[in-house]
């Protein structure tokens, strides 16, 4: 994968796939499946001083805003978030 480095306060994130089908079985079309906005963080910039932020590579997070730059990274879906979208990190159980 591509080395690509976030400027300021954004994340790089691959965007989680929804379901294709649901748990009775039955296939979804793209049209109807719900688009959840999650994903794993590819790469993390840092705050205007330096800071990192108080995520990581590698971690599981929900995120909103409708500010999203969407790029591919080796054929795979990506988006740039600013910081201040990111909801929450999911903690795995």
């Amino acid at each position: 994968m591509a080395k690509i480095q976030p400027i300021g306060e954004r994340v790089l994130i691959r965007q989680k796939k929804s379901e294709e089908k649901t748990s009775s079985g039955i296939y979804l079309p793209d049209a109807a499946r719900e688009k959840r906005n999650e994903g794993i963080i590819i790469a993390a910039g840092t705050y205007e001083d330096g800071r990192a932020l108080p995520v990581k590579a590698g971690d599981h997070v929900i995120y909103g805003g409708y500010s999203s730059e969407e790029i591919e990274v080796d054929g795979e879906k990506c988006l740039f978030v600013d910081w201040k979208d990111i909801l929450a990190k999911v903690e795995e159980a």
